[in-house]
């Protein structure tokens, strides 16, 4: 156990040291971020310093061009052109330095009353821009709280270096041109703009705070609830209505699908779910009308509506990027399916013998027709695949590689019994209603389906013999060529060397003539298999085009050889008879023996020498 604690510490710190090598790593990627950031706005400030200083001298050039002589004043000229070429060219560069970190630096909103007025983005001083907003934001809200606010108050003062905005006597903020930089606007025109949107807001503000308009968002906020518990208690007594209604038994035709009280139970417990559905959505949309009235909630209804309508407008969305492919999807499976009708049609046709095929049977068109449709449909569904949603995120490759090599694996002996049941349809070895013998089990064909052959017995037993074992063992088929060269039907007597074979010939062929279902033409015949030491074997041929009644046909014929063998006094002793001659009756029935046959006495002889 102590080794398992050592090997747990291990892992945990080992943990721990990637953890703080990764955090390291980013650390020191976020200080080198920080180091190029710094020397970005080092360079804006330096080119802000360059174009003040630049600024000054401009200055102090056009006040000596006030006084100087015509000589001295074309050489001022020179000079402040020179100045203002270099400004213009440094402040394309301050541009382009803002431009590469936009990217990158997080402005920070100045919002005094929840609704963001502008962002900064630079720092003043020792001022960092997070800091200039906090104490923008604590001013603004300082004079909202005045009485008397008039926006006349605020004022605009230009300096060298800065744009001050104050109220009264408070300074409000200082706009510097690396501000107006970041807002790609002038340093004046945007103290002005920033101007009008805080006494914009300092006198909304102060017009939502008054008393009067408080006390009517409080009227409206009672009327929201008031009409939605009214719609709530509607809700309430409509289901209640309905779940008092009685309803019937579902049926289909004569089959009764649900009984009345199974579908009470279903349609009370569906209402039951509907019913608080509405009433959960209702308050749901009631909450964000009823915080939207006051001006100091306004931020929550906003982001109940965006919980709200933003999984709708994300659904809305992807339903309506799918539409191009769902239209694709819909042209390629109505081409398949008329593919399909095409390959129906024609196995149809060639089933019915109305077109055919040289080399192709009739009775092939049906399973020929069912592996071209899986065929089809699966290159259908290979076609499709791409233009499913989800189609190329992992977890539905995973998914569909599972289900894959699941039904690989599950189905193995399936699949080889499907394959067994495709070769068997092309060999044609036999059709249904055929009489025939597989392995140890004999009877007519039922059932051909791609996984078993089916067989009934004479017992009237039905056996399921998978395609695979009849692969794997051999088939006599009794009635593929009954009805035109008829199938021979024999059996062996035995009969002893006193019986003359002629007449046993005879005898033999005569039963099978009287036997039902043996035809005449072509004729029986007999053949001697063997002549063995006590008997000689005679074997009846005879020829029948209904081999699905051998069983009873064999029972005939076998009666019929007992009956005509009787008739002609020909005793059948074989393979075996042992009986004493004398003293003993024959063995014919007595309805066949001579009126005059008595049984024969026992012959005893005495010897008078002893």
């Amino acid at each position: 156990m102590r080794y398992y604690y050592l090997l747990f510490l291990y892992c945990l710190l080992s943990g721990v040291n990637v953890y703080a090598q990764t955090d390291s790593l980013r650390r020191k990627k976020d200080s080198l971020l920080n180091v190029e950031l710094d020397k970005q706005q080092a360079r804006i400030k330096a080119l802000t310093a360059e174009r003040s200083a630049d600024s000054l001298k401009k200055l102090e050039l056009e006040k000596q061009f006030g006084t100087a002589g015509q000589l001295q004043k074309a050489s001022l000229l020179a000079e402040l052109n020179s100045l203002r070429s270099k400004d213009s060219l440094r402040r394309v560069r301050q541009m382009h330095q803002v431009d590469s970190l936009r990217g990158f630096v997080k402005g920070f909103a100045v919002a005094p009353f929840r609704d963001t007025l502008f962002y900064l983005f630079t720092r003043q001083g020792s001022f960092t821009a997070q800091e200039r907003a906090a104490a923008i934001d604590g001013r603004i809200s300082q004079i909202a709280g005045r009485p008397n606010f008039t926006r006349n108050d605020l004022k605009i003062q230009n300096s060298e270096q800065s744009t001050d905005i104050s109220y009264r006597d408070q300074l409000l903020m200082s706009v510097s041109d690396e501000d107006a930089l970041w807002q790609n606007t002038g340093r004046k025109q945007l103290a002005d703009t920033l101007t009008k949107k805080i006494g914009a807001a300092i006198a909304a503000h102060i017009d939502e705070t008054r008393w009067q308009n408080v006390l009517r968002e409080s009227l409206l906020a009672l009327l929201v609830v008031f009409v939605t518990g009214f719609l709530i208690y509607g809700i309430i007594r409509l289901f209640r209505w309905l779940s008092g209604k009685q309803v019937s038994g579902l049926r289909i035709k004569n089959y009764e699908l649900l009984t009345a009280n199974t579908l009470q139970h279903v349609a009370h417990n569906l209402l039951r779910i509907i019913k608080w559905a509405l009433i959960i959505l209702l308050v749901y949309l009631a909450l964000p009308v009823l915080f939207g009235i006051f001006p100091f909630t306004k931020d929550v209804s906003a982001l109940l509506l965006h919980s709200l309508l933003s999984p709708i407008k994300k659904i809305l969305q992807s339903i309506w990027a799918y539409i191009p492919n769902l239209i694709t999807i819909i042209v390629l499976v109505i081409v398949f399916r008329y593919v399909l009708h095409f390959f129906k049609f024609l196995s149809s046709e060639i089933e019915k013998g109305q077109l055919r095929v040289p080399g192709f049977y009739p009775d092939w068109a049906n399973p020929t027709y069912q592996i071209v449709r899986v065929l089809v449909l699966a290159f259908m569904l290979i076609v499709i695949f791409p233009y499913l949603p989800g189609s190329d995120s992992n977890v539905f490759k995973g998914v569909s590689v599972f289900m894959g090599v699941l039904f690989t694996f599950g189905s193995a002996g399936a699949l080889g019994n499907v394959v067994a049941g495709l070769v068997l349809t092309y060999m044609r070895a036999f059709k249904i209603g055929d009489r025939v013998t597989i392995g140890e089990v004999t009877g007519d064909v039922i059932e051909k389906t791609l996984l078993v052959t089916r067989l009934r017995t004479i017992q009237n037993e039905i056996v399921s013999v998978p395609n695979s074992t009849v692969m794997n063992n051999h088939t006599v088929n009794f009635s593929s060529d009954a009805t035109t060269n008829g199938l021979i039907l024999h059996t062996t007597v035995t009969i002893g060397y006193d019986a003359p074979w002629r007449q046993v010939h005879q005898l033999l062929i005569d039963a099978a003539l009287s036997t039902q279902l043996i035809e005449s033409e072509p004729a029986p015949y007999v053949l001697q298999t063997s002549l063995d030491d006590y008997y000689v074997s005679y074997r009846i041929n005879a020829y029948t085009k209904m081999p699905n009644q051998q069983a009873k046909i064999y029972s005939q014929l076998h009666q019929n050889i007992q009956d005509k063998f009787n008739e002609a006094g020909v005793e059948i002793m074989s393979p075996h008879y042992n009986a004493l001659r004398d003293g003993n009756a024959t063995t014919i029935p007595a309805e066949n023996l001579p009126k005059d046959y008595k049984t024969p006495s026992f012959n005893i002889r005495q010897d008078d020498h002893k």
